[in-house]
Formats: C-alpha cells, sequence, structure tokens
C-alpha cells in the first residue's frame, strides 16, 4: 500500500511535468532522438520535390513513369533513466534536494518518452542495483516509473556508476537511449562509460548544488558525507578554506566535463534551485542540430 502522501507528490509531479512535455518538449524531444532505422513503407508515384536518389528504375521502367520508393522513419525508441540514489542525493540548499530536481527530471523524460509511445525503463543504483523496471509503453507504466522515483529506499551507502553500467549492458541487448543522472561523485568510471558509449546513446545528467562548488562565510560548518559517515569541522570563515574549496571542487568539475569530452558525450548540467526548462531546450537543440 503506497502511502498518500507518495500519491500527492506522484500527482502533483505528474500535473507539473505533463504541462512541460506539452508546452516545450512535445516536438523537441520527437527530434533530438533518431530512431532505429528506415523501414520501407511504399512505391508511389514521383511527386515535385521528392529526392531523386529515391527513384525506383525498375518500377519506373515498367510504368513508363517515375515512382519512388518511400521510407519512414522507425520511430519506437527504448529510453532507459539510469538513476543515482545514493545517499548523496539527498543534499540541497536551494528549496529543493538533489533527489526532488532528479525525480522531476525523471518525470519529464519518461512522459516525453510516452507521448512519444516510446518504451521507458528505470534502473536505481547506490553501490549496487537497487531496482531495476523494464521497459513498456503507456502512462500508466510511466507514473510507476515517477513512483519508484519517489518512493524507492535504497540499502547501499556508496555510489557505483560502473557497477550500474555494466548490469545495464548484460541486461539491456537492444541499442537504448540512456539518461545517467548522477552527481558523478564515485569512483572510476571512465572505462564503463565507454563500454556503454558504444552500446547504447548515452547521455550523462549530472547533477548538482551550488553549495558543493563553493562555501559562504558562516564561520565554521561542520560538514557530513552521508556515504562514508566522515565529519569534519571547516571554518568557512577563512578566505584561504572557502579558496581551496572552491579550486577543489572546479577541478573535479573540469575533470570530469574532459572525460565526457574526449568520449564524445553531451552532457547535460542541471543544478537545485534553477528551472532544468533551458538547459534541457538547449540539450534537444544540439541533438536536433547534429542529426
Amino acid at each position: 500500500m503506497i502511502p498518500a502522501e507518495i500519491l500527492r507528490k506522484v500527482r502533483r509531479i505528474q500535473i507539473v511535468t505533463a504541462a512541460l512535455v506539452q508546452d516545450f518538449f512535445a516536438g523537441q524531444y520527437h527530434s533530438a532522438f533518431k530512431g532505429r532505422g528506415m523501414e520501407f513503407e511504399e512505391v508511389r508515384e514521383y511527386q515535385p520535390g521528392d529526392d531523386i536518389r529515391t527513384i525506383d528504375w525498375n518500377v519506373t521502367a515498367r510504368t513508363g513513369r517515375p515512382f519512388i520508393k518511400h521510407f519512414r522513419e522507425e520511430r519506437e525508441l527504448t529510453v532507459l533513466l539510469a538513476v543515482d540514489v545514493s545517499p548523496s542525493q539527498d543534499f540541497g540548499t536551494r528549496a529543493q534536494l538533489k533527489s526532488e530536481l532528479v525525480a522531476e527530471l525523471g518525470a519529464t523524460l519518461a512522459f516525453s518518452a510516452i507521448q512519444n509511445n516510446d518504451k521507458v525503463g528505470l534502473l536505481l543504483f547506490t553501490d549496487r542495483v537497487e531496482r531495476f523496471v523494464p521497459p513498456r509503453k503507456g502512462p500508466r507504466h510511466g507514473l510507476r516509473v515517477v513512483r519508484e522515483l519517489l518512493y524507492h529506499t535504497p540499502t547501499g551507502r556508496g555510489t557505483d556508476i560502473a557497477a550500474a553500467l555494466d548490469y545495464l549492458n548484460r541486461i539491456q541487448r537492444r541499442r537504448a537511449v540512456v539518461f545517467l543522472i548522477s552527481d558523478f561523485q564515485a569512483p572510476p568510471f571512465d572505462r564503463a562509460l565507454q563500454v556503454a558509449r558504444h552500446r547504447h546513446d548515452l547521455i550523462p545528467v549530472i547533477v548538482a548544488d551550488p553549495r558543493e562548488r563553493e562555501l559562504p562565510p558562516v564561520r565554521f560548518v561542520e560538514l557530513y558525507d552521508p556515504e562514508t559517515g566522515e565529519q569534519v569541522l571547516v571554518d568557512t570563515g577563512s578566505r584561504a578554506v572557502r579558496r581551496r574549496y572552491a579550486a577543489l571542487a572546479a577541478e573535479r568539475r573540469a575533470r570530469l566535463r574532459a572525460e565526457l569530452a574526449r568520449l564524445r558525450l553531451d552532457a547535460l548540467e542541471i543544478a537545485t534551485g534553477e528551472p532544468f526548462v533551458a538547459p534541457l531546450k538547449a540539450f534537444f537543440r544540439r541533438r536536433e542540430q547534429r542529426r
């Protein structure tokens, strides 16, 4: 039995994201992702503006009039949301936690896929695979994906992106569009990214909170790592401490971006307290232009 509070959250996210999908992403999602190939549909008479490279010369020779082969894109896709639900997601200083931002983004992507009659699946992971929901179609299935994003209580304490991608590669044999949603605070995973990139259309989504990049000057603060249990007292009133913290954070971010660029992966970056509509629209536009 799912608690009423969870059902209310699911309903709220459904309403908000359904409006986003309808208003902003209906056509852009369709344009941004390729189908699995081109499927022959019919032979029909040539019309002005048709590509002459599609002329069917056999039919043309028999009839004495130009005919072309007409193809349509095989649209059905499989979209998989691989979502990091480790304890570091339960952090946020700008009106929402990273996990709440991820739930809204995941719901938007799921409903965009379902509106386009694509299958959508879900993989939740920490330092282990927590839950796998096989890809299916339909609004009811989309609501299940959102419920899992909101309702699942993880058992793992760390983050293992490599293990999650290895599992995904084993269980999802056919090519899929994979949104890998995480803060990417994890042990090395470059090899797993490389393998997954060749098997799937892999899209890293980097989730962050502004306080992970810089500290405010509020004197002594006790910082706690929920994945390791480590605690440390930091004097944020020290300008040198704040500079060092910001420099280390910038270095980590630069290393991640460089690695994704090396693998030719186009990442989407979102942050708590900021609408994800603009970066998601920009991402869809980049994808469409590359097609």
